[in-house]
């Protein structure tokens, strides 16, 4: 038994031609890339200081760290990362590899005698207890510790290497010869630091200790910041299932794991390493240590927070509910008040379903008040959260918490958005795209591939396409398309957006079959506001029964979610299909409701186009006087703020109203009325066009030709009706009254 002990524990162990020793007992072993960087150690202490420039030495100490930590790399890449920081030591390095792996086993054997003068004298080369000096003394202990048939093979696999690194010297030479062009675009591409690639990765061995932290630390900062510079999905867990295999109880790479298995939304994958990180976590005590007996009980309690957590995102929510009653119980016996406020404000999340989400919702936010946590913010009015955002931005620049300013400038562009101040969300997307913490940092890592950059960029988009700048959506969008590809974990946000801006282009265009179309897309993304839309396509089709239903549907479980923005959305459809269907006085009140939760909840915006919605409601019954004063109130914020489409209907709403109070009016006042109305009208027709809504400038332009028909000014009138004849041949008509068509 005791050889079998020994032969599954101490033996070193030998896996395609690299020699290492027992993962869980010696940190590191020797590899023949290990070797090379040993040579070039070597070299860098023998060659003297006017040999090489102090350009060269400090390029060549920026390049030793990233040798040092990195994953093994082939011969060819690393003479070439030498080369370009001190092209003499690359020779020099090439040719004692090349004397070594050509001779014979006694030459390395006497490199690694020799490596030991480094650390004598007085004034060694070497400190021990520098970078350099620790990884040669790693290297001399776990070389020392070989047997001589593990040398002999070592030696073996050196020779490989080498044999493989001059063929694939050799072959670049003649790609080089041959194709010169292509060979300089590729060296544009290539990066000067040892990032981790994907042809590069493939180690022929198990990674050591601080190979393994440091490839985890990278990818795992890449996947949160620049998810396009990571391995992709599959080679990255290929990486960590060889990595696992040497070493099962790694928990990190178990972590890893789940957020690679997060970007491909495989749920039983994610689950089974996250079960897993938690798992080794408490095994190997590494909670313990620093927290004595109550660090298991911690991990227990995260473990099914996280685990909630999980379950969630997928919409599993039964057993989310199940995991977060698991975590509560274990975070009640441990008397653990931080985990139990971050479940409350779970179980409020999972609640929404439920009738008492709101209660939750006051307990979730006491709790964080007493607790000090950033919870506390939901619930606020809007003064006092913008307060709280300031005061917590204090804190973010104060300690530069640079991702937490993207999130808050985020989140603040979202909600002036939300309050209906474009102007504002405008600048709060500019800040964070200019912002010097965007910039690229130390290996190539871009930190503006978050969620918040994601977000910034298609809140852009949206405002621009509003505005009728098009041209400029697109361009964003592309930027978006390349920054976060189709299947990085982000693309969802981009995809909805895109969505969105084809469906409201194809809906002033006319094109209802078109945007019909786009539906079934904005339903995958986001579920409520494709059923929204779906309605307002059957409402363009004057299919109302249908839209109806659908949009009664959905106020009730809009309702039910206290989705304040999307009710008052609803309400304002139904209330147009009662006034399109000649029954003004059933809209009033949902006009009504909507524009008390508008203003119950600070949506200035919505409440000005409520308002919109109720001065065409009062027109319709014949009080157009009372319309135009409301009017009065609601275009400010329209003209302001708003849309371009908006600004059209509400300048031509004025319009209408002017026309109809006109009426009463003596000959002189009610000719200067329809001229006001009629340079209304211009400009109502000017932001049409800037959207492309060529239903709405048919509206216009007939319009204007009865006003300039009663004014006696029938050259103006022909060119108006005749530009009315163009588009009513181009468009379809509904057979729906200009004036129940807000």
């Amino acid at each position: 038994m005791a050889s079998v002990h020994e032969s599954l524990y101490f033996n070193p162990m030998m896996t395609n031609g690299v020699v290492h020793a027992n993962v869980f007992g010696i940190k590191d072993w020797v590899t023949p890339y290990k070797i090379a960087v040993l040579v070039l150690l070597n070299e860098m202490s023998r060659t003297g200081e006017g040999a090489v420039s102090l350009m060269e030495r400090r390029r060549l100490n920026q390049l030793l760290l990233p040798l040092l930590q990195g994953p093994d790399i082939t011969l060819s890449k690393l003479y070439k990362l030498i080369e370009e920081s001190c092209p003499q030591l690359a020779n020099s390095v090439q040719i004692r590899i090349k004397l070594m792996a050509e001779g014979e086993l006694k030459d390395m054997e006497q490199f690694f005698d020799d490596l030991s003068d480094s650390f004598s004298g007085t004034e060694p080369e070497v400190h021990k207890t520098s970078v350099v000096g620790l990884f040669l003394r790693h290297m001399i202990l776990a070389y020392s510790k070989l047997s001589f048939s593990q040398v002999f093979k070592l030696y073996t696999a050196l020779q490989q290497y080498f044999q493989n690194g001059e063929k694939k010297t050799v072959e670049d030479a003649d790609m080089e010869l041959t194709s010169r062009d292509e060979g300089e675009r590729k060296m544009e591409k290539e990066e000067l630091d040892v990032s981790v690639r994907e042809e590069e990765v493939s180690c022929s061995g198990p990674l050591s200790q601080k190979q393994a932290e440091f490839f985890l630390s990278q990818q795992a900062s890449l996947l949160k910041n620049d998810e396009t510079k990571a391995l992709t999905p599959a080679s990255l867990q290929k990486e960590l299932n060889n990595l696992l295999k040497f070493n099962p109880d790694f928990a990190e790479a178990h972590y890893l794991s789940y957020l690679n298995n997060l970007r491909v939304q495989d749920v039983f994958s994610s689950t089974h390493s996250l079960l897993h990180y938690f798992d080794r976590l408490i095994l190997t005590g590494a909670e313990s240590k620093s927290n004595g007996e109550e660090g298991y009980g911690r991990s227990l309690r995260y473990a099914a927070l996280n685990l909630a957590a999980l379950h969630c995102r997928f919409g599993h929510y039964q057993q989310a509910e199940l995991a977060l009653q698991e975590a509560i119980r274990i975070a009640q016996e441990s008397n653990d008040h931080v985990c139990l406020q971050h479940c409350l404000s779970w179980l409020y999340v999972l609640g929404q379903k439920r009738s008492d989400s709101y209660v939750l919702l006051e307990h979730s936010v006491k709790k964080a008040v007493h607790f000090g946590l950033p919870r506390a913010f939901a619930g606020k009015t809007a003064n006092k959260l913008m307060d709280a955002l300031k005061d917590s931005d204090l804190l973010h620049w104060k300690h530069s918490l640079s991702e937490l300013i993207d999130i808050s400038i985020a989140q603040k562009t979202a909600i002036w958005r939300l309050y209906g101040r474009s102007t504002m969300a405008l600048q709060q997307a500019q800040m964070l795209l200019s912002m010097n913490s965007l910039e690229a940092v130390n290996a190539g890592v871009q930190q503006n591939n978050t969620e918040s950059f994601a977000v910034a960029l298609c809140h852009l988009a949206e405002l621009h396409a509003e505005q009728g700048c098009f041209a400029a959506a697109s361009e964003v969008l592309k930027h978006l398309k390349e920054r976060f590809p189709p299947n990085s974990q982000h693309a969802q946000l981009w995809m909805l957006c895109d969505q969105k801006i084809q469906f409201d282009r194809a809906m002033n265009d006319g094109k209802y079959h078109l945007a019909d179309s786009l539906v079934t897309g904005i339903t995958a993304l986001n579920s409520i506001e494709g059923v929204y839309r779906k309605a307002v396509v059957l409402q363009a089709q004057n299919q109302m029964s249908e839209a109806h239903k659908l949009l009664q549907k959905l106020l009730v479980h809009c309702q039910k979610l206290k989705n304040t923005e999307m009710v008052i959305s609803v309400l304002l459809s139904v209330a147009e299909l009662y006034w399109r269907s000649s029954s003004p006085t059933i809209a009033l009140p949902m006009l009504l409701q909507a524009l008390a939760l508008s203003k119950e909840y600070r949506l200035q915006y919505l409440a000005s186009e409520t308002v919109l919605n109720l001065a065409f409601a009062q027109l319709i019954l014949g009080i157009p006087e009372q319309a135009l004063s409301l009017l009065h109130m609601a275009i400010e914020p329209i003209l302001a703020d708003g849309a371009i489409l908006d600004k059209g209907r509400a300048m031509f709403l004025v319009a209408k109203c002017q026309v109809a109070s006109a009426a009463s009016y003596d000959q002189p006042k009610k000719a200067e009325a329809l001229e006001a109305a009629i340079e209304n009208l211009n400009e109502a027709k000017n932001y049409f066009a800037k959207v492309d809504c060529k239903e709405r400038i048919r509206d216009v332009v007939y319009f204007q030709a009865r006003l300039y028909h009663t004014l006696g000014k029938t050259q103006e009138r022909n060119r108006c009706a005749m530009l009315f004849r163009q588009l009513h041949q181009e468009l379809p008509s509904h057979g729906v009254p200009l004036i129940n068509h807000l």
